[in-house]
């Protein structure tokens, strides 16, 4: 029987009406929550990202201000536009869309977003509060994965999970995450000897490692959980994941799509963060 979809686009649609009725009390009472993007150069991929986000955030009640730069800004020109957003009390949210163009060091950039204002949650103040149980914004795909294992019901409790992966901001955390609800995590990644060892093994995997057809059906354990975070593009330039879907959807118990699974969910926790960054604002 071929595996349940996580159906991450109608999943973030219902969170996106809830956030939706939060924002208008907040515009009733004071004003819209604000989210700033900064968008530098001209990336095809992240001109679509920003698209979709500013789209989702006009949907949601949400004010977006969206500073286009030229790719070839110098790094304390774009630091200037991020100050003038974090003294913007009208903005709970600065998003800087990455991959910046490579002359910009992007962490140095990231930590001049005022930590209350890091929706994106990927600063180390944010990572401290995350590996410390503290509160703070996570980052925005573990958090929507998080979401969409919830809404399913699944048992993370005592469960051996896989992450594959291990990016500041999706394998790392989304490790974390799961630790902190008492799962067993192992992270593989390009220097993990034998990947399959371990899928086979896991009640959870997560893929985000960015690579075409990582994970297939003889790979995973009959009736797991895999949520594919990947992007990619196929031979034919269609949108896929990291996971041989059609194969994989065989075997597993509940799988994403790509597209229409973690990305709409990416989406609503960023919504999300913005939305809790100006209630705290406006309390």
């Amino acid at each position: 029987m071929p595996a349940q979809l996580i159906d991450g686009l109608a999943l973030s649609k219902s969170i996106r009406a809830g956030l939706a009725e939060r924002a208008n009390k907040l515009a009733l009472r004071a004003r819209a929550p604000g989210l700033a993007v900064i968008l530098v150069g001209n990336d095809p991929a992240s001109e679509v990202y920003v698209r979709n986000k500013v789209r989702a955030c006009a949907e949601a009640g949400i004010a977006s201000v969206l500073q286009r730069l030229d790719g070839s800004v110098g790094e304390e020109e774009l630091i200037e536009h991020i100050r003038a957003f974090n003294a913007d009390s009208r903005i709970d949210g600065i998003l800087v869309q990455l991959p910046l163009p490579g002359h910009l060091a992007s962490q140095r950039v990231i930590e001049e977003v005022a930590a209350q204002k890091d929706v994106d949650g990927l600063q180390i103040h944010s990572a401290g509060a995350l590996l410390t149980g503290s509160p703070g914004f996570r980052p925005c795909t573990p958090a929507g994965v998080m979401k969409m294992l919830e809404h399913i019901g699944a048992r993370i409790s005592g469960s051996c999970a896989v992450v594959i992966g291990r990016s500041n901001s999706v394998g790392k955390p989304m490790a974390l995450l799961l630790t902190q609800q008492n799962a067993t995590v192992t992270v593989c990644h390009s220097a993990t000897r034998d990947l399959a060892h371990h899928t086979r093994q896991a009640d959870i995997v997560v893929a985000a490692a960015g690579r075409r057809g990582l994970v297939t059906a003889d790979s995973i354990k009959a009736g797991a959980i895999v949520i594919d975070v990947g992007m990619n593009r196929s031979e034919s330039g269609q949108l896929c994941g990291d996971v041989d879907f059609e194969g994989v959807r065989e075997v597993a118990g509940w799988i994403t799509p790509v597209p229409g699974g973690v990305g709409p969910m990416t989406i609503a926790m960023l919504l999300s963060n913005t939305v809790e960054s100006a209630e705290r604002t406006l309390a």
